[in-house]
């Protein structure tokens, strides 16, 4: 299991005035130390919003940006990544430009700014530099970030003081990345920020501090921060693997007395580091889990490496493949083969944003079976083996089936790569695993079974023992969650059971052998084999080479996919002999003789009873919000989840369950200082899920919808003063270029808008608002599209956009209103209805053509009000009648529905009756192609 194979390595410092990326890599080819920095073209799955950018940005916008089809084995043809979330909207909110002038200031600034306030702060030359930096720390590089809206870094969302705010924290996070080892304090700021922006100096610093965004690791001036006594209650960390070391390590500096309980006799977990040892005293480090740090431009734990004084290995791209009789793979087969791969991965993402909402419930193995039956002309054995290893390496970069892989989601967190190369710690991640427990109190073989939590507290049982704490972070691996492993008393909401039941949860097994000495060619690190059987793809269909890393002769070979379930019951030695047999079938028609090896390890980790397999994945029926469901909190901010899948950006990596942990090591420490300060936690009526779930849940179906905004109120109550919450998103690409032009050219705001980011693209922001019913009705009939919406909202009303904490207490009264009014009402929607937690797919399906149907309802107190999809004013319905918007595809009905009266009738069975629509993906394909839409 490798569950580092999807991993991003750090973001590597780069201080102002020299190389973006200054960190040392071990070049394979000199094995001397050489700079490294990879900055290809953005191709177009990485489009840049501005289509005539300033040249001199290229050099910090144009980095890589590794698909999961990429991992393993590099793709050549970098151009199929379409598959992606559709984008919605961007964040347009705040204009970076001087408030000398009034009239330049972002339309959701509503009140007047300070005097303290109105420019912009110039800190030094580089910010196109720092707000790149902060970009591979996984913020925005010109805006907020959701968390820290969520955490009130600033009181009102845009304006100049967000852009101060930005600037400030940009700096602060590129001066720490100059020296890792180092503890920057707050007062290294003072001498060149004005007193007049200390304010936001704190805000940005402390927010930094506490979630982990800086002076985090291993690095001695930061171990001493760690309080000899501590001084807060106790907390309880369930388990000791990347997740729960580094939020112990945090929560032992914020002042907690910690307590790790670990069912294993080590720490880890699923990143497992084993020796292994011959005879004439050869020897080699094998990663038997977690392994590949895939990205030098996001990964925290390449801090923690460099903490140490480590140098990563650069993985080379070259991956040679073999044919069944150890011939070597046509090269222009071999091109030919992996173009057509990439295109049916092209077509699957087009049918997906076609499909719409149904594709939720459609495979993404079905969907490009289907396509290689309509789409692929006769073929050879040697180009299907070869189409299949391809398969088997999306497999593998999934840790699941592609039967159970969702079509729609598979790739979310595509968006959220960082780039950079694929890199190996030498002597194995082990090292890291070391660093981060030194220290850190660890109770080994305690395996929990029980977890009782309340208002008051929490009670983790392991075996006859009983552990008490104020609070508790649960960070097992998703499988012992699905197994049932541990008993939650009260359970867990059945919005977090479901959660955990359509997440899937893959499998990847390894057999790693130590030879006596090295036979393989050492100018490449990764080989490919080809299988004759389909079910079979994957048994060792990659090899690694770790003798440039492992201090030995060591070859690692990976099984993936169906293979990986039936390797869990081969004998070790039919394993270990039939990979003997593929290196002898490659290496000995050469002239090279193949040893036995002196020691061998076979993984087995879908039958380890501390993980049940390797990593998380988007199974059918799940999405990306599955993982934010997952790492809710319950019992009042008692039990905190964390792990790599409770991360939506970064799962199935070493580092996603890394930063999952500092994440929930923030979040404990927030909930302890809030009751500290005996202030009540929100709790939501009943249920134990957050107010934020709840809220999100609300606007899941909002009762109205215009441009980008969305409302959700009592229906029942008519009365023009009656509260509504308003939720404005953004996340829209921006104006194009020749609006910018407009601007001064010398203005911070060409040089933010211009740098644009992938991140940036992608990121949803959400907004809100407390208003009366009747300023939801004219904010509506506003005509000009959202932005004069937004300068009507803030400038004729004088409402301040604020985070969902900043709606205060009278919003929260508002929300339980409204769910108590929604509680007995059955769902409006006929089409197939989203899981909880589930996105709806928005771009693309706005392009599409809405065909509407009435159905009777049940009446209402007064007429329901039915928001135009395009902006309009909202039309009035009888009581007996609603009209439902119902996505379908855009498919041509002008003198050919007749023929194709089948397939919408399928179409329509499946979003009424909820029936899986595979089956009629062939004849909906053919359909498509004959109308030229794939």
């Amino acid at each position: 299991m490798d569950p580092s194979s999807q991993s991003q390595s750090p973001p590597f410092p780069f201080a102002p005035n020299q190389n973006p990326n200054p960190d040392f890599f071990l070049d394979p080819n000199s094995y001397s130390y050489s700079y490294s920095y990879s900055a290809p073209p953005i191709s177009d799955h990485n489009p840049n919003p501005n289509p005539n950018p300033d040249p001199s940005l290229n050099h910090y916008l144009s980095f890589s940006v590794p698909k999961k089809r990429r991992r393993g084995r590099s793709q050549r043809n970098s151009s199929a990544s379409s598959f992606r979330p559709p984008l919605i909207l961007n964040n347009d909110a705040p204009s970076f430009v001087s408030s000398r002038n009034p009239s330049t200031m972002a339309p959701a600034q509503s009140s007047k700014v300070p005097d303290n306030a109105d420019e912009i702060i110039m800190i030094n030359k580089e910010a196109k530099t720092e707000a790149l930096i902060a970009l591979t720390a996984g913020f925005p590089a010109d805006s907020l970030s959701e968390e820290e809206i969520e955490a009130g870094v600033i009181p009102v969302i845009g304006g100049i003081e967000q852009v101060n705010y930005t600037l400030i924290r940009n700096h602060i996070i590129a001066r720490w990345r100059e020296n890792v080892c180092s503890w920057v304090t707050k007062e290294m700021f003072f001498g060149y920020i004005p007193n007049h922006y200390h304010t936001l100096l704190d805000s940005a610093y402390n927010y930094l501090v506490s979630h982990g965004y800086i002076n985090f690791g291993v690095a001695p001036l930061i171990k001493e921060k760690i309080l000899a006594e501590p001084s807060k209650p106790g907390v309880i960390v369930i388990g000791a693997g990347l997740a729960g070391l580094a939020a112990a390590r945090q929560l032992m500096r914020f002042g907690f007395k910690v307590t790790v309980l670990e069912g294993r006799k080590r720490a880890g977990g699923r990143v497992y580091t084993k020796k292994m040892e011959g005879g004439n005293r050869v020897s080699a480090a094998a990663d038997l889990g977690g392994s590949v740090l895939t990205g030098t431009l996001g990964n925290p734990l390449g801090i923690v490496a460099r903490q140490l004084g480590e140098m990563l290995y650069k993985v080379r791209d070259r991956c040679p493949l073999y044919c069944l009789d150890g011939k070597p793979v046509n090269p222009d087969m071999d091109v030919k083969v992996e173009s057509a791969f990439n295109r049916l991965l092209d077509k699957a993402s087009k049918l997906r944003q076609l499909m719409g909402e149904v594709s939720v419930d459609v495979s993404l193995g079905a969907a490009l079976e289907t396509f290689r039956q309509v789409y692929t002309h006769a073929v050879n054995n040697e180009e299907m083996n070869l189409f299949n290893w391809h398969l088997a390496n999306l497999e593998y970069a999934n840790a699941g089936l592609l039967s159970n892989l969702s079509l729609a989601f598979w790739d979310q967190d595509d968006p959220y790569d960082m780039g950079g190369d694929h890199c190996f710690l030498p002597g194995g991640n082990g090292k890291l695993v070391q660093a981060l427990s030194e220290n850190v109190p660890i109770l080994y073989e305690k395996t929990v079974h029980t977890i009782r939590y309340s208002s008051d507290g929490v009670q983790v049982i392991a075996g006859s023992q009983v552990f008490e704490g104020d609070m508790a972070v649960c960070t097992v691996p998703l499988g012992v969650l699905k197994k049932g492993s541990i008993k939650f008393i009260p359970e867990l909401p059945q919005r977090k059971l479901d959660g955990i039941k359509r997440l899937g949860f893959g499998l990847l097994n390894k057999v790693a052998m130590l030879f006596p000495h090295v036979f393989w060619e050492m100018d490449l690190d990764t080989f490919g084999h080809l299988s004759d059987d389909p079910s079979s793809r994957g048994e060792f269909f990659l090899f690694y080479n770790y003798a440039t890393v492992a201090g030995g002769p060591l070859l690692i070979a990976l099984v993936a996919g169906e293979a990986a379930h039936k390797f869990e019951s081969m004998p070790p030695t039919d394993a270990v002999t039939r990979v003997i047999q593929i290196l002898k079938g490659i290496y000995e028609p050469k002239g090279i003789s193949v040893p036995e090896p002196i020691q061998t390890v076979c993984t087995r980790w879908a039958s380890d009873p501390f993980c049940f397999g390797s990593y998380s994945n988007v199974a059918v029926g799940a999405s990306g919000d599955d993982y934010d469901i997952l790492a809710e909190s319950v019992g009042d901010g008692r039990l905190f989840f964390a792990g790599e899948a409770t991360t939506r950006r970064y799962p199935a990596t070493m580092h996603g369950a890394f930063l999952s942990g500092l994440r929930e090591a923030a979040n404990m420490a927030h909930h302890a200082n809030i009751r500290s300060l005996r202030m009540k936690v929100d709790r939501t009526p009943s249920n134990a899920y957050s107010s934020a779930s709840l809220l999100a849940d609300l606007f899941r179906e909002p009762d109205i919808e215009f441009g980008s905004f969305s409302v959700i109120l009592d229906r029942k109550n008519v009365d023009p003063k009656s509260p509504a919450i308003l939720r404005v998103t953004f996340g829209e690409p921006r104006k194009k270029s020749h609006d910018i032009a407009k601007h001064d050219q010398h203005s911070n705001k060409l040089l933010f808008q211009q740098l644009q980011s992938h991140f940036n693209q992608q990121q949803q922001l959400h907004v809100y608002s407390l208003l009366s019913r009747q300023q939801i009705l004219d904010l509506r009939e506003v005509r000009g599209g959202d932005e004069m919406r937004l300068n009507h909202l803030c400038e004729k009303l004088g409402v301040k956009l604020v985070g969902r904490k900043g709606l205060g207490p009278n919003a929260d009264s508002v929300v339980a209103s409204i769910k108590a009014a929604r509680g007995n009402r059955k769902p409006v929607s006929t089409s197939v209805s989203l899981k909880p937690g589930m996105s709806k797919l928005k771009a693309g399906i706005m392009k599409r053509k809405l065909i509407r149907k009435a159905k009777v309802v049940k009446k209402s107190n007064g007429p329901i009000l039915h928001a135009n999809m395009n902006g309009g004013s909202a039309t009035k319905v009888p009581e007996e009648i609603r009209i439902e918007d119902q996505v379908l595809p855009d498919v041509l009905v002008s003198g050919k529905l007749r023929s194709y009266g089948r397939l919408v009738e399928t179409w329509f069975t499946g979003l009424q009756g909820k029936i899986k629509v595979n089956c009629q993906i062939h004849e909906w394909l053919a359909f498509l192609h004959q109308e030229k839409k794939l």
